[in-house]
C-alpha cells in the first residue's frame, strides 16, 4: 500500500499523516479519533479489547485496529512492524493508556498499587517508545504526545502512588524528547486534570463540569503537536487543566 502524501502548505494540518494511538479504546478515544478523522490523517489504533476499537474504526475511513496488550514488549514491536508493513511509515505515536487507583493517606496507601499503576502507565509507555523511535525518526517530523496528570507536578498525598507513577512517565517522555533533540522529532507531554467527554456531558446535563479538561480541548491539542506548527516544542509540558 502507497503511504499518503503529507500535506506540507499548512503548518497546522495533519492530513495524510500515519499517526498511531495507544489506549484507543479508553474514555478519550472516540473525542480524538473524530478530530482527527477530520483532518484527514491516517489512524492505527491499539488497545486490548477488539470490540471498542472496532466501534471507533467503523465508517471512519484510514483507521486500522489492533488489539494488543502492550505490556508485552514483543507484542509492541509486532505492532509496530504491522503499521509499518500496511502504511508505509509512522509519524506519530498518542501514549492515552491510562488507569488510576488512590484515595487513601500516603501511610495506609497500598503500595500495591504500583503493581497495576507502574506496568500500566510506564512500560507501557517504555515498550512502545522504543520501538517506536527509528521509525519517528524516519518520518523526518515524527511525534510522540503523551499524556500525564496534574498530580506528576502537584502531587496529593492521597495520590502519591498515582502520581510517583506519572512522574516517571513524564521523565521518560522527557528523556525521549532529549533522544530526539535536533532531529526535527519531538516528545512533549499533554497534562490534564479530570476529564470530562461529550457522553460525560450528555449523561449527566446538569453537572458543573467547568473544573475537568474536555476531551475537545485534550483532541485539539494532540492535533497540534502532531502538525508542524509544533515543530519547535520538544520536551515541553502543554497543561489543560480546566478552568479551577
Amino acid at each position: 500500500m502507497e503511504p499518503p502524501q503529507l500535506e506540507h502548505t499548512q503548518l497546522g494540518s495533519v492530513a495524510g499523516r500515519v499517526i498511531a494511538i495507544a489506549g484507543a479504546g479508553g474514555n478519550l478515544g472516540p473525542t480524538v479519533v473524530q478530530r482527527l478523522v477530520q483532518a484527514n490523517a491516517s489512524l492505527e489504533l491499539a488497545g486490548r479489547d477488539a470490540a471498542p476499537l472496532d466501534a471507533l474504526a467503523a465508517g471512519a475511513g484510514e483507521v486500522g485496529t489492533t488489539a494488543v496488550d502492550l505490556l508485552d514488549p514483543d507484542a509492541a514491536k509486532a505492532w509496530s512492524r504491522e503499521i509499518l508493513d500496511r502504511r508505509g511509515r509512522i509519524d506519530a505515536l498518542v501514549h492515552m493508556i491510562g488507569g488510576w487507583r488512590g484515595g487513601k493517606p500516603i501511610d495506609e496507601a497500598p503500595l500495591e498499587d504500583w503493581d497495576f499503576l507502574g506496568p500500566l502507565l510506564i512500560r507501557t509507555l517504555m515498550h512502545t517508545t522504543q520501538v517506536f523511535t527509528a521509525p519517528l525518526l524516519q518520518s523526518g517530523r515524527g511525534r510522540a504526545i503523551v499524556i500525564s496528570a496534574g498530580q506528576a507536578q502537584s502531587p496529593t498525598h492521597k495520590n502519591a502512588v498515582y502520581a510517583a507513577a506519572k512522574a516517571a512517565a513524564e521523565t521518560w517522555t522527557l528523556a525521549l524528547a532529549d533522544r530526539f533533540r535536533g532531529t526535527g522529532a519531538t516528545a512533549n507531554v499533554i497534562v490534564v486534570g479530570s476529564i470530562v467527554t461529550p457522553a460525560m456531558r450528555q449523561e449527566s446535563p446538569d453537572k458543573d463540569f467547568s473544573s475537568f479538561t474536555p476531551a475537545e480541548e485534550i483532541a485539539e491539542a494532540i492535533a497540534y503537536l502532531c502538525s508542524d506548527a509544533a515543530a519547535s516544542m520538544n520536551g515541553q509540558r502543554l497543561t489543560l487543566r480546566g478552568a479551577s
